[in-house]
Parts: C-alpha cells; structure tokens; sequence
C-alpha cells in the first residue's frame, strides 16, 4: 500500500474521532459514506443498519449532555483493494479502553466510512496504560 494511501485513510481515521470529541455531527456526517450501506455497532448496542439510523444514534451520542474524549490509538491499517480499507484500533474513552474496527471505502474520492464497530476489551488483555499492536495486521 502506498504510504499516500495509508496517510489519506489515517486522516479520515483521526477525523472520525475528532468529530465524536469536538461534537461536531455536520463533520460526523460528512465522514460516513452516503451512496453506499453503512453500519455501527456502539459498545454494548444492537447493530445500526443504514445511513438514517447510524446517523440517527450520532446525534444521540454528540448530543448527550456527558461530554467524552475519544482517543485513537495504534492504528493498523489492512488494504483490502485499492477502495476498501479496515482499520483496527484501541480506544482510550475516559479510562476505559475498548478495541475498534472501522472499515473505509473511496466513494468518489473521498475515502468514507461504511462500519464502526467499538466493545471493550478483556480485562487481561490489555490495561489502558499498555496498550500493545494487534498482531494480526502488523
């Protein structure tokens, strides 16, 4: 994978977490793709199928009155075809930390997300002060 294709999806990435810390929906909506299907899964929630619903719960989750710092952390990016891309990350919510996949598509030429999912992680598997790379896409 080019190390331009890696930078635009790692931009897209940050964007998305920017957009849930700064509670800005007009950005959160702008990163998901509008052409194509989309879902989400939020920790300890159904799954959210198509654009209406997973933008539906974005407004629910940017508008609660608990405000959240979500931070990304050691981004693995695994190149499916030259327009699909998944990147599996930690979270670092408050002091929880939870493991992320979010999957990228190019949708005109805008690389766009079509699934976030986001769930903790084992107990033992990790402390949030130690967060190591998943193997699987190193």
């Amino acid at each position: 994978m080019s190390r331009a294709r890696q930078t635009e999806i790692l931009i897209r990435n940050e964007a998305f977490y920017t957009a849930f810390t700064t509670r800005d929906l007009a950005a959160m909506q702008s990163l998901w793709a509008s052409e194509m299907h989309v879902s989400c899964i939020h920790p300890g929630a159904a799954p959210l199928f198509g654009r209406e619903a997973v933008m539906e719960s974005w407004v629910q989750v940017l508008s609660s009155p608990v405000r959240a710092s979500l931070e990304c952390l050691e981004p693995k990016i695994h190149l499916l075809r030259d327009d699909l891309a998944i990147v599996v990350c930690f979270e670092r919510l408050g002091s929880e930390t939870l493991a992320a996949t979010n999957i990228f598509a190019l949708e005109n030429t805008d690389w766009v997300l079509l699934h976030h999912q986001s769930g903790p992680l084992a107990a033992e598997a990790v402390t949030a002060t130690d967060i190591p790379a998943p193997r699987l896409l190193q």
